[in-house]
């Protein structure tokens, strides 16, 4: 089994940053594509970004393409996400997810099979 722990989330005005980092343990990760996804009030959970394996190739939804950056330490474990240029449309729950049935990036949620808890981000205008 794998968990995954997400930190890094917060309060953060209209055009500032925050890098949410996600941890796993139990497992290594290396070997999986690994996502971001999000759900604002209201809404359904919706793809943010993606990783490949390696690192070699990624993907973004197009509402935070060129402003978000997914990243891994396959060493650590971990999965980054850096946010810049937030917007108060960003604000939501934050949740990293794992497959293991794909190596390589992709977007579709039911591909993941391993979810961390979320971390809240709130973006004020």
């Amino acid at each position: 089994q794998v968990q995954l722990v997400e930190s890094g989330g917060g309060l953060v005005q209209a055009g500032g940053f925050l890098r949410l980092s996600c941890a796993a343990s139990g497992r290594t990760v290396s070997r999986y594509a690994m996502g971001w996804f999000r759900q604002a009030p209201g809404k359904e959970r919706e793809f943010v970004a993606t990783i490949s394996w390696r690192g070699a190739s990624t993907y973004y939804a197009d509402s935070v393409k060129g402003r978000f950056t997914i990243s891994r330490d396959n060493a650590k474990n971990t999965v980054y996400l850096q946010m810049n240029s937030l917007k108060p449309e960003d604000t939501a729950v934050y949740y990293c997810a794992a497959s293991s049935k794909s190596m390589s990036i992709t977007s579709s949620y039911g591909a993941y099979d391993y979810w961390g808890q979320g971390t809240q981000v709130t973006v004020s205008s």
